[in-house]
């Protein structure tokens, strides 16, 4: 017992007691002892030996090898493109550029979105001088992934070096239909520049400048311009851009390019009107009032030297905008009475005036509650120099202010200044039916029907027989249709004329409605037009079957044209023959019976068709007797 206690005493192992428990200054990581191991490892696997390949046995089996090492990597791992690129490097190293090609073929298969791996191909086939392939690579990379920048870049670049101008100007323009990037856009300005192709630069910056609208573009083609000596040309961009951003996305920069520009230039023409608006929009943003006015005053002392209105339409502005920043800017009523005057005073008036200037004068008066000068104002113009605008805004001034007495003054000088005008006639006599006299508003009708020449006169005389409608003066209308078929028998007239007389309401309206229509039948009998006969026929028509009998629409279908296809000879502007074309004619069945010819075509016509019809009886007997014995 005692020996068997000696002996377990003796197996249980002694645990080492630690003096010092605090941590170790140098502590040891897991990743120190793994690379001690592999620092220290004992196995050192020598190089594999150079092999000397002496036959072209051993440089087959050589290339076996090789390409099963290769197959079983890209089996491995199907996804890791380094492996299809060696594997294709090392096949063109030993100059078998086929197999490389069908490698690259396999990877893009497996990846068509890798970019190293297009580049690589086309590397390969540029290196190897295999132009055409190369082409064909490219233009597969920029279909399948347009936007990537790299490969317009290559291509275009390859086509440069090889002379082939026009074919990397067609790559550029496929590359500028994606609207890239603006380097994308400069790199094309930039080679055309390289070959002298100044003009088609310029319409590349056109389009540049559409894409990507930045002030910096505009400044760049202007300076582009500039440049080339194009001063006009620069400055028409500055002008077009100042336009294009207008006053709201308005940046300084283009301005203070727009000024530098026209300082370099040191001969900017005075007349040129369109810079002033810009140096004046420029100096009304951050300047006093006196130097706005000084520079208003040293825009408006250039007056054009012809007196021609298209010299003065952009000039006129200058004031209008002069008056219209004392008024609004300066809140200087009395100076922005003096600039309108003294601009009417300028225009010569006797060749020609601006109707705007008077108008805009006028209004400024009103809205100073000065009615006095404003009425002096439009007096003057009609006076000075009458034109329609005038009248109507001085005409619709005195209505707002319910002078009815003036208005009808105003309609009478109207109307002598433009007897012709169908709309001032029917306005003045709306006038006087509004104010109740009817007796007045029908005078003025009948003195304007009587008038030699008119602009419109079928709505005049719509308006007066609206007018009398309305009057329920049903003889009177009468009488005006009759009156306007003796000066026209145009078909919507008769029309017109029928559906009053169906509307009227009273006794025996349907009857004169049918009167109307059989009247205007025989009427239009000789009318060439047959498209507006036909109209007639079927507003009749439309009419006999809403109110009349089954005899009354039938006599009217009996009526009805047949629509006949013809050819006739085409000839153009020098008389020469163009050929044949086919039209479409109507034949009446009363002109029918008056022509021969026309009774023999239908004759012809009716033949033919028994003929079809004996044809067809004679190869399908068959059919006959079946239907006999049924």
């Amino acid at each position: 017992m005692a020996a068997s206690t000696a002996a377990g005493k003796q197996r249980i192992p002694k645990v080492a007691k630690v003096k010092n428990k605090a941590p170790a200054e140098v502590q040891i990581t897991a990743e120190q002892l793994l690379r001690e191991a592999k620092e220290r490892e004992l196995e050192l696997l020598p190089p594999p030996p150079q092999q000397k390949i002496t036959d072209e046995e051993e440089l087959n089996d050589y290339k076996l090898r090789k390409r099963k090492t290769f197959e079983d990597n890209i089996r491995k791992n199907r996804t890791v493109i380094s492996n299809w690129i060696k594997y294709a490097q090392w096949e063109e190293s030993l100059k078998e550029i086929q197999r490389a090609r069908s490698i690259y073929e396999r990877a893009l298969d497996v990846d068509y979105r890798n970019i190293t791996l297009w580049l690589k191909y086309a590397e390969m086939e540029m290196k190897n001088r295999q132009v055409n392939h190369a082409r064909n690579i490219w233009d597969r990379a920029i279909t399948t992934l347009p936007r990537v920048n790299q490969f317009w870049y290559k291509y275009t670049y390859m086509e440069e070096m090889l002379g082939n101008v026009a074919g990397a100007r067609q790559v550029f323009e496929r590359w500028m239909e994606w609207q890239p990037e603006e380097q994308a856009w400069h790199s094309y300005i930039n080679f055309e520049l390289r070959y002298k192709e100044v003009d088609r630069a310029r319409t590349i910056y056109e389009r540049f400048v559409l894409v990507h609208p930045d002030v910096k573009n505009w400044i760049k083609y202007a300076r582009f311009e500039e440049k080339h000596a194009y001063f006009a040309h620069a400055r028409k961009v500055y002008e077009r851009a100042v336009e294009f951003f207008g006053d709201e996305h308005m940046d300084e920069h283009l301005y203070v390019a727009f000024a530098k520009f026209e300082e370099n230039q040191k001969e900017a023409n005075p007349h040129n009107y369109d810079a002033w608006f810009d140096y004046l929009r420029l100096v009304e943003s951050d300047a006093e009032a006196e130097a706005v006015r000084e520079v208003y005053e040293r825009a408006i002392a250039n007056v054009p030297p012809i007196q021609e209105k298209r010299h003065w339409k952009r000039y006129i502005y200058l004031w209008i905008n002069y008056a219209l920043y004392e008024e609004l800017e300066a809140k200087d009523p009395e100076r922005t009475r003096q600039v309108y005057q003294a601009s009417l005073e300028l225009i010569p008036h006797k060749k020609f005036t601006f109707a705007k200037m008077w108008i805009l004068y006028a209004q400024f008066e009103i809205r100073q509650k000065n009615l006095s000068l404003a009425r002096r104002a439009l007096g003057t113009s009609i006076g000075k120099c009458p034109k329609n605008k005038l009248f109507k805004v001085y005409i619709e001034l005195e209505l707002q202010l319910r002078e009815f007495d003036r208005c009808r003054k105003l309609y009478e000088k109207f109307l002598e200044f433009g007897p012709e005008n169908c709309t001032s006639w029917i306005k003045f006599a709306e006038l006087e039916t509004i104010l109740g006299d009817i007796d007045r508003a029908r005078a003025i009708y009948e003195l304007a029907i009587s008038q030699p020449r008119l602009d419109m006169p079928e709505v005049l005389w719509k308006s007066y027989i609206d007018f009398e409608i309305e009057q329920e003066e049903t003889e009177r209308t009468r009488n005006l249709y009759r009156r306007l078929l003796q000066r026209t028998q145009h078909v919507k007239v008769w029309i017109s004329f029928a559906q009053f007389e169906l509307s009227s309401g009273k006794e025996g309206s349907l009857t004169k409605c049918r009167q109307i229509y059989e009247e205007a039948n025989k009427t239009m009998r000789n009318c060439e037009e047959k498209e507006e006969r036909l109209m007639l026929l079927e507003s009749w028509r439309s009419f006999e079957e809403e109110f009349g009998t089954a005899s009354d629409k039938e006599r009217v279908d009996k009526l009805m044209p047949e629509k006949v296809k013809k050819r006739r000879k085409v000839q153009t502007d020098d008389g020469s023959d163009a050929g044949w074309e086919e039209y479409f004619d109507y034949i009446f069945p009363e002109d029918a019976a008056n022509q021969p010819n026309l009774k023999l075509l239908a004759m012809a016509k009716l033949w033919k068709k028994q003929q079809q019809e004996k044809e067809d009886a004679e190869h399908h007997p068959d059919e006959d007797v079946d239907e006999s014995e049924s």
